[in-house]
C-alpha cells in the first residue's frame, strides 16, 4: 500500500486498520484514529480506501450457501469413479482431493502429492503430502492411492474413466510415503490425467459411497441422490481453507427457474446460464456473471451402428445441414465459437486450426441424404435442455431439412432422466461434454473403440493406434501432427457433429467472492467449495 513519504505510517497500523474495519468500527471512528496519529484527512482517506479494499479482498470465514446445478437424478453419485454430470463433479470435488489439479492456466499443480517425477514417463514415483487425513481421522497413505486407482481397472466397478486407467500396468506402495505408479506405455500427460474429476483418492476399502470419508474440504452430512447435498467445513483441512461453514448443493433444471432463485436471492450461485438471459443479468443488481471459453460443447451424435446413421452419406449430411454461423449468432448470442465437428477446441495447443468447418450448404446435404435414401422418411431427433443449446438446433435443422425433403421429428424430452435413458441410446440425439485437458483425454473417452461415452459408436484400430503412438512420444512436434490427423478423423469419419464451443455462464451473489475460472469448466472447474467465501 502506497504511502505519502510526510506521514510516518507503518504496515503494523495498516493492520490496526484493517483490525477495525473487520470489527465493524465506522468511517468516522477510522478517521478520527488516522488523524489522532498523525496523518492528513485527506491521506487518511486514501488510507481507508486502500485498506477496506484490502479487507473486502481477504478471505473471511463463516457463512452458509446454496448452490444450484443444472442436472439431477435418482443416479447421482458421490463415488468419484462413477461421476457423469456437474452435479456430481462439484460434490466430489468437495469431498476428496486428487493427486495433482489443474490451476488457471490449465497447468498440473500437486496436491495430495507432494510432487510426482519420472525419467521416463513410464514409471512415475508419487510422494504423498504429510500431514493430510481423512474424515474419519485416518492418515493418507500410499495404500489409499493403490486401491483408488485400481479401482478404475474393475470392471465390476463401472469406472466412467475405465478406458483412460487401462494403461496403468501397476500401483504399488514403496514406502509409507512413496506410491509407484507403472505404465504400460509411456505418457508424459499423466500428471494432467490424474487431475480428473474420477481420480481423487478415497480411503482404502471403501466401497459404500453414500456418505464417504475423503481428505476434502468439507464433509458430508446430508446426501440424497436426485434431491439435494448439504456439506460441512473440515476443520482439519490441509490447505487455508475453505471459508463457508458449509453449503446446500441443489439442481434446478429448468434454466429460467434457476436463474430466478439467484435473483430472488434463494441461492448463492448457478452455472449453465442461457445466453438469453444475459440481458437480464446484466440490468439486475446484486448479481455478477462470470464467463469462460474453455471447450464445452452440445453436440448432435448419430450412432454408426443403428439406423440412419449406418447408411451412408446421412452423417457428412447432416454436418452440411447444420448452420453453424446462425447457430453461434441466435442460439448462443455470440457466447461460442464455431466449430469443425471435433472435440479439441482453440483453448489447446494440439487444436488442428486448419480443419475449416463445413459451410452451411443444403443442396450438396441433399444430395448426400438421396445416397443414404432418407429423403422422405421421418428421422427421430431427440433434444432435451439437458444439453444446452439442443432444442433450438434441432429446430433450425428440422426447418433446413423440411426446405429439401427431410423430415426430421423433433421429440423434445424432460432433462430428468435424459442422460441415463436418451444419451448414448437413442440413434439420433444430442450430448453435452465438458471441457477436458487434453486431446488424449477426450480421445480415450469419447471416440477409441473401448470408451464408455463412444457417442456415435466410431470405431477405428487406426484411430486407436494412433492414439497410443501420440500417448507414447516425447516429440512435442510429432504429438501435435498426430493429434491434428486424428481431429481429421474424427471431423469425416465420426458420427458426432460439433458446431460451436459453448462459453461456460455462472453467476453469483456478488456477496460470493473468490470466484476465479477454470479451464475444466463451470463453478471454478467444479471446485468452487475449498475457495469461496461469503462477504459478511
Amino acid at each position: 500500500m502506497k504511502r505519502d513519504e510526510t506521514t510516518n505510517w507503518t504496515a503494523d497500523d495498516d493492520r490496526k486498520v484493517e483490525d477495525a474495519i473487520r470489527r465493524g468500527a465506522t468511517r468516522r471512528d477510522l478517521l478520527r484514529m488516522l488523524m489522532s496519529g498523525g496523518v492528513a484527512a485527506v491521506a487518511g482517506s486514501s488510507i481507508l480506501g486502500a485498506a477496506s479494499r484490502a479487507v473486502a479482498a481477504t478471505p473471511s470465514r463463516g457463512g452458509f450457501i446454496v448452490v444450484s446445478g443444472s442436472s439431477s437424478s435418482t443416479a447421482d453419485t458421490l463415488d468419484p469413479a462413477k461421476a457423469t454430470n456437474t452435479t456430481d463433479y462439484c460434490r466430489v470435488c468437495a469431498v476428496f482431493n486428487r493427486l495433482t489439479v489443474l490451476d488457471g492456466a490449465g497447468f498440473p499443480q500437486m496436491e495430495l502429492a507432494e510432487s510426482l517425477e519420472s525419467d521416463d514417463a513410464k514409471t512415475w514415483t508419487v510422494k504423498l503430502r504429510k500431514g493430510v487425513t481423512f474424515h474419519s481421522g485416518k492418515s493418507l497413505t500410499p495404500a489409499d492411492v493403490v486401491y483408488s486407482l485400481n479401482r478404475h481397472l474393475d470392471e465390476s466397478v463401472g469406472s466412467k474413466v475405465n478406458a483412460i486407467a487401462k494403461q496403468i500396468e501397476s500401483v504399488i506402495a514403496v514406502d509409507n510415503e512413496t506410491a509407484r505408479i507403472v505404465l504400460e506405455r509411456p505418457n508424459a500427460d499423466l500428471p494432467v490425467i490424474l487431475a480428473l474429476f474420477h481420480f481423487m483418492i478415497v480411503e482404502d476399502g471403501t466401497t459404500d459411497f453414500s456418505k464417504p470419508s475423503g481428505t476434502g474440504s468439507f464433509k458430508v452430512e446430508k446426501f440424497e441422490p436426485g434431491v439435494n447435498s448439504i456439506m460441512v467445513r473440515n476443520e482439519n483441512y490441509f490447505k487455508d481453507g475453505p471459508y463457508l461453514d458449509g453449503f446446500e448443493f441443489i439442481a434446478i433444471t429448468d434454466a429460467n427457474a434457476r436463474l430466478n432463485a439467484l435473483l430472488s436471492g434463494d441461492v448463492h450461485l448457478i452455472n449453465a446460464v442461457l445466453p438469453q438471459s444475459m440481458r437480464l443479468v446484466e440490468q439486475s443488481p446484486g448479481v455478477t456473471p462470470l464467463i469462460s471459453t474453455s471447450g464445452n460443447y452440445s453436440n448432435l451424435n448419430m450412432r454408426l451402428d443403428m439406423s440412419p446413421g449406418d447408411k451412408a452419406g446421412f452423417v457428412e449430411g447432416m454436418k452440411y445441414l447444420l448452420d453453424r454461423e446462425q447457430i453461434q449468432r441466435s442460439v448462443f448470442r455470440n457466447l461460442a465459437v464455431v466449430a469443425n465437428d471435433q472435440p479439441v477446441s482453440p483453448a489447446s495447443k494440439y487444436h488442428n486450426a486448419e480443419l475449416k468447418p463445413r459451410e452451411f450448404d443444403p443442396e450438396r446435404a441433399k444430395q448426400l441424404f438421396e445416397k443414404a435414401g432418407v429423403l422422405g422418411q421421418s428421422i427421430p431427433m431427440i433434444c432435451s435442455p439437458s444439453a444446452p443449446g439442443s432444442v433450438e438446433m434441432a429446430t433450425l435443422l428440422q426447418q433446413a431439412g423440411s426446405k429439401i425433403g427431410l423430415e426430421i421429428d423433433v421429440q423434445r424430452v424432460p432433462q430428468d432422466g435424459y442422460w441415463s435413458n436418451y444419451w448414448l441410446k437413442s440413434a439420433v440425439h444430442f450430448g453435452n461434454i465438458n471441457p477436458r485437458p487434453t486431446p488424449d483425454i477426450l480421445f480415450s473417452l469419447l471416440y477409441a473403440k473401448t470408451a464408455k461415452w463412444n457417442e456415435s459408436q466410431y470405431m477405428s484400430d487406426k484411430f486407436d493406434s494412433m492414439l497410443l503412438e501420440a500417448r507414447g512420444s516425447l516429440d512435442e512436434a510429432k504429438r501435435v501432427e498426430i493429434y491434428g490427423d486424428m481431429q481429421t478423423m474424427i471431423s469425416n469419419e465420426a458420427g458426432t457433429a460439433i458446431p460451436a464451443w459453448i462459453s461456460n455462464v455462472d453467476v453469483a451473489s456478488s456477496k460470493l467472492k473468490g470466484f476465479e475460472t477454470n479451464p475444466l469448466g463451470n463453478m471454478m472447474g467444479y471446485n468452487f467449495a475449498e475457495s469461496v467465501w461469503l462477504e459478511q
